[in-house]
């Protein structure tokens, strides 16, 4: 840069002055793109949020699916912020993917899949952060028909591996069932449903105080792998 007299140019002054007008400017863009971003996004409540899954699942299940919020729009309206309306802790299964089980566009669900649908340190973790940072308002803990990880939990075979891992997960949660059998699994998919609801609760203090002020819902489904229900237990 030069200078005369030990001074900066008027020319150089003058270039400075614009630079620092344009990042200004540019922030100020940023910012208010960032704003209108934050708008277009509701606060819905917990009971309203599960009411919008499961139009959604009647939707997929009658082949009416709107395949919402997937166009390069939504794609710009989630670069800054993400703004989910429910949680969705399901198994890893090939089959059960949640944004299509429910008619749902990128953005709009907080994905955790696990093999058996387990509530893990870092499960905990994630939906805590969902609950907490970006105000989602409902979790659901999804289990399905036919799970491989519950009918190996119900078998009680030794596996390979760290396979065994997500089968202690679900032990617990089905010590009351004996025998093998098509019934005993479903039954135990259901068990384990319900044991990870109230695993969640016990072992989070955040949950649960967001649960007591009506901010949030947690609740337990069932998909089922033939019809593409899913219904709450």
């Amino acid at each position: 840069m030069t200078r005369i007299n030990g001074f900066l140019g008027r020319r150089q002054l003058l270039q400075i002055a614009g630079s620092s007008i344009l990042m200004s400017i540019g922030g100020t863009i940023v910012s208010q793109a960032t704003a209108i971003a934050e708008q277009k996004f509701e606060t819905i409540s917990p009971d309203a949020a599960l009411a919008r899954l499961l139009d959604g699942n009647k939707r997929f299940i009658q082949q009416k699916s709107q395949h919402p919020h997937q166009s390069q729009t939504r794609l710009k309206e989630v670069a800054q912020a993400q703004h989910p309306f429910a949680t969705i802790l399901s198994c890893a299964d090939s089959r059960v993917s949640g944004e299509i089980l429910f008619d749902q566009g990128i953005g709009d669900l907080f994905d955790i899949r696990i093999a058996g649908n387990i509530i893990t340190p870092e499960a905990l973790g994630s939906i805590e952060y969902a609950a907490v940072n970006l105000n989602c308002p409902l979790v659901m803990v999804l289990g399905h028909e036919r799970c491989g990880a519950v009918t190996a939990a119900v078998k009680g075979e030794p596996l390979p591996g760290q396979m065994s891992a997500f089968v202690k997960g679900i032990k617990p949660a089905i010590s009351d069932i004996k025998g093998f059998s098509e019934e005993a699994v479903e039954k135990a998919v259901v068990e384990n449903v319900k044991y990870q609801v109230h695993k969640m609760r016990l072992y989070s203090r955040l949950l649960s105080q967001l649960v007591d002020a009506s901010k949030l819902k947690i609740v337990g489904g069932r998909y089922d792998l033939d019809t593409g229900e899913v219904i709450i237990i």
